[in-house]
């Protein structure tokens, strides 16, 4: 047992987050996957992965830590936190790649927010994890490259290494900020899933879908050239995912959205630079979700 990493634990359970083991030295889980699961104790009535096995609770965590130096990993949907993972290039010879931190103040920067001030977390590659209260009533799951580059996030079905564990890479540290704030409003925006699509137009004729996609391609960029200073770029983004669904399903043109958009988006006072690489990035997530067709999905 490492009392270093005990304590580790411990501190993130009194923070109210659900912890659980990790391999010592790693980052994977420590507990049994379904193949080999015994079918007792926690999982008499049925296998509980990690997620539902995390805990609070310091009897268990005692228990649980006394038998081998384990990192710790901290579930974050039951946690009811958001973690903004800040991702480094892997090819660190690479000087003018940005990293997920720059990618991420410069996100900022344009929404007209400060970078958050949160409890944060340098990861044993260099990144680092920006904690975040998730909001109440949205159930968040994990992204990636939703935000932008080297950006991901953890929510319901993640997990992140709490400060105190170590790997071979290095440690998890503490930065700062003892508090965890909540996650930003634009951030939620960018972050909410997408609103499902209407099943009317599943059963309409193809002339009717297409109608339905223009409506939303109206509506969609009336609300991007209105969004108001600190929310143009998250509504752009919306939009974007919005209407993604609709390219992949062949009732509107990339081009008509992407033009559309980059004129409403212009229209409320992001530069063109700005609009190009929103859209790239929102249209291609959103396509790339939705390559079904509506009446498969």
């Amino acid at each position: 047992m490492s009392e270093h990493l005990l304590h580790a634990a411990l501190n993130a359970a009194e923070r109210g987050w659900h912890v659980f083991p990790l391999r010592p030295g790693t980052k994977r889980p420590a507990l049994h996957g379904t193949a080999s699961c015994p079918g007792t104790g926690e999982c008499a009535s049925g296998h509980r992965k990690w997620e539902q096995r995390a805990t609070t609770d310091p009897d268990r965590i005692r228990t649980a830590w006394s038998r081998a130096p384990f990192n710790v990993g901290i579930a974050t949907g039951p946690s009811g936190l958001v973690v903004i993972d800040l991702d480094v290039p892997k090819d660190k010879g690479s000087s003018d790649a940005p990293c997920g931190a720059t990618t991420f103040a410069a996100l900022c920067e344009r929404a007209g927010r400060a970078v958050p001030t949160t409890y944060r977390v340098r990861t044993a590659s260099g990144g680092e994890h920006l904690y975040f209260t998730a909001p109440t009533g949205t159930r968040l799951t994990n992204t990636a490259r939703t935000v932008g580059e080297l950006v991901d996030t953890r929510a319901w079905g993640g997990y992140v290494v709490a400060a105190g564990s170590t790997t071979p890479t290095g440690p998890y540290e503490a930065l700062c900020g003892p508090e965890t704030a909540p996650l930003p409003s634009w951030l939620q925006s960018i972050l909410r899933p997408a609103p499902k699509p209407s099943q009317a137009p599943s059963v309409a004729v193809a002339g009717q879908s297409r109608r339905y996609a223009d409506v939303a391609l109206t509506a969609e960029t009336r609300n991007v050239a209105t969004a108001q200073l600190g929310a143009r770029e998250a509504a752009l983004f919306r939009a974007a995912r919005a209407l993604g669904r609709f390219v992949a399903w062949g009732d509107l043109p990339r081009d008509v959205v992407e033009q559309a958009l980059q004129e409403a988006g212009e229209m409320a006072g992001l530069t063109a630079a700005e609009c190009r690489s929103t859209l790239r990035s929102a249209l291609n997530w959103s396509i790339a979700h939705n390559t079904r067709r509506r009446d498969a999905a």
